[in-house]
Protein backbone atom coordinates (compact mmCIF):
# COMPACT_ATOMS: atom_id res chain seq x y z
CA UNK A 1 0.00 0.00 0.00
CA UNK A 2 1.32 3.49 -0.45
CA UNK A 3 1.28 6.37 1.05
CA UNK A 4 -1.66 8.66 0.52
CA UNK A 5 -1.13 12.67 1.77
CA UNK A 6 -1.82 14.75 2.99
CA UNK A 7 0.74 12.70 5.39
CA UNK A 8 1.33 14.20 8.97
CA UNK A 9 2.36 16.45 10.61
CA UNK A 10 -0.67 18.02 9.49
CA UNK A 11 -1.97 21.51 9.19
CA UNK A 12 -5.17 22.84 9.72
CA UNK A 13 -5.62 22.75 6.58
CA UNK A 14 -4.07 19.02 5.49
CA UNK A 15 -6.21 17.74 8.21
CA UNK A 16 -9.07 19.20 6.78
CA UNK A 17 -7.91 17.95 3.37
CA UNK A 18 -7.78 14.37 4.77
CA UNK A 19 -11.28 14.29 6.33
CA UNK A 20 -12.38 15.29 3.10
CA UNK A 21 -10.58 12.69 1.33
CA UNK A 22 -11.68 10.44 3.51
CA UNK A 23 -15.35 10.88 3.56
CA UNK A 24 -15.05 10.74 -0.59
CA UNK A 25 -13.86 7.34 -0.39
CA UNK A 26 -15.98 5.82 1.92
CA UNK A 27 -18.67 6.98 -0.05
CA UNK A 28 -17.61 5.70 -2.77
CA UNK A 29 -19.09 2.73 -1.11
CA UNK A 30 -16.27 0.52 -2.54
CA UNK A 31 -14.91 -2.05 -0.05
CA UNK A 32 -11.98 -2.92 -1.60
CA UNK A 33 -10.96 1.49 -2.14
CA UNK A 34 -11.74 1.71 1.66
CA UNK A 35 -10.40 -1.32 2.75
CA UNK A 36 -6.84 -0.10 1.77
CA UNK A 37 -7.16 2.78 4.01
CA UNK A 38 -6.49 0.24 6.67
CA UNK A 39 -3.13 -2.57 7.44
CA UNK A 40 -3.71 -5.92 6.07
CA UNK A 41 -4.05 -6.89 10.24
CA UNK A 42 -6.88 -3.77 11.26
CA UNK A 43 -8.60 -5.22 13.58
CA UNK A 44 -12.29 -3.64 13.38
CA UNK A 45 -15.04 -3.85 16.02
CA UNK A 46 -18.67 -2.71 14.49
CA UNK A 47 -20.93 -3.53 17.63
CA UNK A 48 -21.03 -7.02 18.70
CA UNK A 49 -18.74 -7.44 15.28
CA UNK A 50 -15.00 -7.92 15.89
CA UNK A 51 -12.82 -8.26 12.36
CA UNK A 52 -9.90 -8.64 11.66
CA UNK A 53 -7.72 -7.96 8.20
CA UNK A 54 -8.65 -5.91 5.26
CA UNK A 55 -10.36 -9.16 3.79
CA UNK A 56 -12.39 -9.11 6.42
CA UNK A 57 -13.01 -5.45 6.34
CA UNK A 58 -14.41 -5.82 2.18
CA UNK A 59 -16.48 -8.89 3.25
CA UNK A 60 -18.25 -6.31 5.94
CA UNK A 61 -18.44 -3.62 3.73
CA UNK A 62 -19.97 -5.79 1.11
CA UNK A 63 -22.69 -6.69 3.48
CA UNK A 64 -23.27 -3.29 4.72
CA UNK A 65 -23.58 -1.86 1.86
CA UNK A 66 -25.89 -4.29 0.46
CA UNK A 67 -28.29 -3.71 3.40
CA UNK A 68 -27.78 0.21 3.38
CA UNK A 69 -28.55 1.46 0.20
CA UNK A 70 -28.93 5.17 1.13
CA UNK A 71 -25.57 4.81 3.06
CA UNK A 72 -23.59 8.12 3.21
CA UNK A 73 -21.22 8.83 5.76
CA UNK A 74 -20.57 12.49 7.29
CA UNK A 75 -16.68 13.36 8.27
CA UNK A 76 -15.74 16.47 9.78
CA UNK A 77 -12.29 17.24 11.84
CA UNK A 78 -13.97 17.56 15.48
CA UNK A 79 -10.39 19.11 16.78
CA UNK A 80 -6.81 20.09 16.22
CA UNK A 81 -4.16 21.12 18.06
CA UNK A 82 -0.26 20.33 18.05
CA UNK A 83 -0.77 18.17 14.70
CA UNK A 84 -3.18 15.83 16.06
CA UNK A 85 -6.66 15.86 15.07
CA UNK A 86 -9.78 13.97 16.25
CA UNK A 87 -12.11 12.97 13.53
CA UNK A 88 -15.90 12.12 14.14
Amino acid sequence: MTARSPLPPFTLETALAKVQAAEVAWNTRDPERVALAYTEDSSWRNRDQFLTGRAAIVEFLHAKWQRELDYALRKELWSFHGNQSQLT
